[in-house]
């Protein structure tokens, strides 16, 4: 039995315990994130939000299996953005609408969702009908259960075909999606606006109302719930690139889902888990982008060359880990693409100027680290 199937459908129950201290650290993120944006600039608040758009994009799509081409969504959301200038590959018709979409889904949350909006966005998915797409598939519109199949969502293991989950037929789906939007639109203040993003994204993937973007129609619901509870239409970190990462236990916990009782606890608590990642990961960024801005004001002056400020660029852009036991001549070389003595002499240098700051060990294998100053944290 699935859990479109249950008596009382689509009454979910959760343990709001459980889930609490969970939700308390995804405010508090949402806090501090919020607060470094309001340190940005114009011109670097815009960026961020390219990148995230762009994000978004290719990675909501890449959940799918479909792999989309970087330049031209990030020409797509340029465009989107207001930014023509800095298009430097053309766009397609499908990056286009999929950029569209994502904006619309975050920018419009005061305006009611309607079938007709969920039908729009569906359509900007196939803006051609793909090859392998049935003919009798629907594009635009709520699907219809071909040849009196139900809809499956179905994978092949060796010579079986695994059935992972069946959705409900097709003609209770009007029915469905309207109780499922009342539900939505009421926005009812007795349900947190974390865990109405978590239920809207399990009961509209569960309906799977469209032959096919079911996926990427859901996750951008559920994007309209978190910008409709942060308040703000700017998107500052992408759902979809923590989903991606954690990809087949996202899939694995839809299926135990619907596979379950009507306590959707444990799909909650993914679901927050993954949105924790989402912002702090963004966070991380965030913080990067912030001590690159700090750093370069203090040490652009200082006659750097090239190479320099090529390792130095590196070194600052790098995730947490990547660096985390210092820059070695070798790496330095690797990098600048130098010779060794060159590198020594930049590093040298980099040291004397204060850009630089040896680690404990000294030596021939020394290593080194930016010389950041402290950071003041919102």
């Amino acid at each position: 039995m699935y859990i479109w199937q249950q008596d009382d459908w689509p009454q979910f129950r959760y343990d709001m315990a459980a889930l609490v201290q969970l939700i308390g650290e995804v405010r508090k993120l949402q806090g501090r994130l919020l607060g470094h944006t309001e340190c940005l600039d114009h011109e670097a608040s815009v960026a961020t939000q390219l990148d995230t758009l762009v994000q978004e994009a290719i990675e909501t799509s890449a959940i799918e299996g479909e792999s989309l081409n970087h330049a031209s969504v990030r020409s797509s959301a340029a465009r989107r953005l207001g930014l023509e200038a800095s298009g430097v590959s053309p766009k397609t018709e499908g990056t286009d609408q999929l950029v569209t979409m994502l904006a619309d889904a975050a920018a419009n949350t005061a305006e009611p969702l309607t079938p007709e909006t969920l039908y729009v966005w569906q359509a900007s998915l196939f803006p051609e009908r793909p090859i392998l797409m049935p003919s009798e598939a629907i594009i635009g519109g709520l699907r219809q259960d071909l040849h009196g199949h139900p809809m499956a969502v179905v994978s092949q293991s060796k010579h079986r075909e695994i059935v992972h989950f069946v959705a409900p037929p097709s003609e209770v789906l009007e029915e469905e999606l309207a109780t499922f939007l009342t539900w939505f639109n009421k926005r009812s203040p007795e349900v947190d606006g974390l865990v109405r993003a978590g239920i809207a994204h399990l009961w509209l993937v569960t309906l799977h109302p469209f032959s096919d973007g079911n996926g990427r129609v859901t996750r951008a619901v559920a994007d309209r719930a978190l910008a409709q509870d942060e308040g703000t239409a700017v998107r500052f970190y992408s759902m979809s690139a923590a989903i991606m990462r954690d990809r087949s236990r996202y899939y694995d916990m839809l299926e135990d889902t619907q596979k379950g009782d009507l306590d959707v606890t444990a799909w909650l608590h993914w679901f927050l888990s993954t949105l924790k990642a989402a912002l702090e990961r963004s966070l991380g960024h965030f913080l990067r982008t912030l001590d690159k801005s700090r750093y370069w004001k203090e040490n652009r002056d200082k006659g750097l060359n090239e190479r320099q400020m090529k390792v130095l660029n590196r070194l600052l852009d790098a995730e947490s880990d990547e660096f985390s036991e210092g820059l070695t001549a070798r790496a330095y070389k690797s990098i600048a693409g130098t010779s060794k003595p060159t590198a020594t002499r930049d590093l040298s240098a980099l040291v004397q100027l204060g850009c630089l700051v040896p680690l404990e060990g000294g030596g021939r294998n020394t290593r080194y680290a930016i010389r950041q100053p402290d950071r003041k944290m919102p």
